[in-house]
């Protein structure tokens, strides 16, 4: 019986490794044969770790061998765990790339989270900030002689007026952001460049930067740099964003995600097309775009309501 369970802790462990290799030579493919992200990367390799987990407690030796019923029972157990929908939603898409991959390769020969259902999501309005508030933010008095100053507040411009992502800012290249001709190349998800023209006021913003920073220690091939002349880092960015807007008065979620919809959002009220709007954010489909007309309409609704004498009127008059 010793030697059994010797036996059958062997198999599990040589199978334990052989997954664990897989799901590394999986990650090397999504990573360096489809771009995905490195946020993408990360959070595939923590649900396929967890997945490899429960089919070694469950005495699954070849994740050729999990089954659907598998699959819904792990789902169970992470629901119990606290995992929401958004996160299990990602779970199942992951497990499906995973075993898709695996038939590729020989290592399978059915995906059994194809037949789950994607749990469903709750429709949520992305958060704007009020173009008031936003206007005092740009606008306030800063001294334009300090360079973190100056930065911040570029930060927190460029941000609203060119509707790009964090990491897109952070990685932008100095060498693409063209004032003559106003317009800045972003490498956006999967290495995807996109150009994204500006204005008048935001060229003399990044000429009045770019100046100060040179005279420090300039930058290492970043637009955005520290003192020292490094690259930003993430938590640097929102905190610029964070304190502008809280100093404008604005309340709730503050974060530069939140200028990315706000940006979008602006676009749109001002009679920007769809399909505009759309290139210029670098979604990959209209209907990730198509959000922001849900925004809008809530945001004519609202206006109405404020406004015509006769929105506010109940039945019978009263």
């Amino acid at each position: 019986m010793c030697v059994n369970s010797l036996r059958n802790g062997n198999v599990i462990s040589l199978a334990t490794q052989r997954m664990d290799k897989l799901i590394d030579e999986f990650l090397n493919y999504i990573r360096l044969e489809l771009n995905q992200s490195r946020h993408t990367v990360a959070a595939y390799r923590n649900d396929l770790g967890l997945w490899a987990d429960y089919l070694e407690r469950r005495g699954v030796a070849q994740p050729s061998r999990a089954t659907l019923a598998h699959v819904r029972a792990w789902l169970v157990e992470r629901k119990n765990a606290n995992d929401g929908p958004r996160t299990l939603r990602r779970r199942v898409q992951a497990l499906r790339a995973f075993y898709k991959w695996l038939i590729v390769r020989g290592e399978a020969t059915d995906n059994p989270a194809a037949y789950v259902e994607l749990a469903r999501l709750p429709k949520r309005l992305p958060t704007v900030v009020r173009e008031n508030r936003l206007d005092t933010a740009l606008d306030a008095d800063i001294d334009k002689s300090d360079v973190d100053a100056v930065r911040d507040r570029l930060i927190v411009m460029m941000l609203y007026e060119t509707g790009m992502r964090r990491a897109e800012l952070i990685g932008l290249l100095d060498t693409n952001v063209d004032t003559a001709k106003r317009e800045l190349k972003v490498r956006g998800k999967r290495d995807k460049e996109r150009i994204i023209p500006f204005g008048e006021e935001l060229a003399s913003w990044i000429g009045t930067y770019r100046a100060l920073r040179d005279e420090g220690a300039g930058t290492q091939g970043t637009f955005f740099a520290r003192r020292e002349g490094l690259p930003l880092y993430p938590s640097l960015v929102y905190k610029a964003v964070h304190q502008s807007l809280v100093e404008a008065g604005a309340h709730g979620k503050l974060s530069p995600h939140v200028l990315r919809h706000s940006f979008a959002t602006a676009m749109l009220n001002g009679g920007a097309g769809l399909g505009s709007v759309k290139d210029l954010l670098g979604h990959e489909s209209l209907a990730t775009t198509q959000i922001y007309t849900h925004v809008t309409l809530s945001e004519l609704k609202t206006n109405y309501k404020l406004a015509h004498p006769r929105a506010q009127k109940t039945k019978g008059g009263n």
